[in-house]
């Protein structure tokens, strides 16, 4: 009898567990899914804002909740959002790809109703250029996480590779800042001449669509580049956008070892930690 007690009581406690377990994992999705999440920068498409290795914190409920805002991609695709919001020219959103369903970053170019054009690399809205000033060249240590180099993978910015006074490799990257109807400015990446992303449209965004770009203008798969080569093929619908980036969590040089904690923090990058998302308004 005491034996037929104690196993009900182990299956008791193994029950509660398990119950505990499933709490803990729905819980987990729901902030996941409706709240914030953690996102992860791997490439170089969003820079000079965002480098590979970035950890950002990207909210869940400023443009409403769609199929594309339930994380880890397990809910099947259906139209609409609940409490929809579109978002401002110049947002950063996380999305998920119309096609294969993998996440993307990009920032928020055009709005339905919105015409989109491209000429010479010069970003046209309406039929109006946006305002560009050319800012001095930005350098950018190079790092194991820094996908620009011959030692690290190799991409189209390795031509700026180049070394600062102490020696150390670095990037010394071409900054445009642009300013969107509306007011929101930040910096770009020009390589020069680029004619399969430097010329572009005219393209009307359709209602419920959004179009959206890289910062790093010559190195991104976003609406202008072709399914065929990883883009969106064009804007993309509203439901897809996951969320809202908007502060920079942390950043590491990709030197941390798993197995070894110390090497956590000496891969941490200096000055990235709280670094703010939202884009500057100029006013204009």
């Amino acid at each position: 009898m005491a034996k037929d007690k104690s196993k009900a009581k182990g299956e008791e406690s193994w029950g509660k567990f398990i119950r505990d377990i499933v709490v803990i994992l729905l819980l987990v999705l729901g902030i996941h899914s409706f709240i914030a999440k953690p996102f992860y920068i791997p490439s170089d498409s969003m820079m000079p804002g965002l480098l590979s290795g970035d950890r950002l914190i990207v909210s869940k409920y400023p443009y409403g909740w769609s199929y594309a805002s339930i994380s880890f991609h397990l809910a099947p695709k259906f139209a609409g959002r609940i409490f929809g919001k579109l978002p401002e020219r110049g947002d950063i959103v996380v999305l998920e790809h119309p096609g294969d369903r993998t996440d993307y970053i990009k920032r928020v170019i055009g709005l339905p109703g919105d015409t989109i054009a491209m000429r010479g690399g010069v970003l046209i809205i309406n039929g109006k250029p946006v305002k560009r000033e050319i800012q001095p060249s930005l350098i950018i240590p190079i790092d194991a996480n820094t996908p620009s180099h011959s030692e690290t993978g190799g991409s189209a910015l390795d031509i700026y590779a180049t070394r600062d006074v102490q020696g150390r490799p670095v990037l010394e990257v071409p900054i445009v800042r642009e300013t969107l109807p509306g007011g929101a400015t930040f910096d770009t990446i020009d390589m020069g001449e680029r004619p399969d992303v430097d010329e572009y449209g005219p393209k009307l965004v359709k209602a419920g669509e959004i179009f959206l770009m890289g910062d790093n203008r010559d190195g991104s798969a976003d609406s202008r580049v072709p399914v065929s080569r990883l883009g969106l093929g064009g804007a993309v619908p509203f439901d897809a956008i996951a969320g809202r980036a908007e502060i920079i969590t942390f950043s590491t040089d990709g030197t941390a070892q798993w197995y070894n904690p110390l090497s956590w923090i000496r891969a941490l990058r200096s000055g990235r930690a709280g670094t703010d998302l939202t884009p500057t308004h100029s006013g204009s």
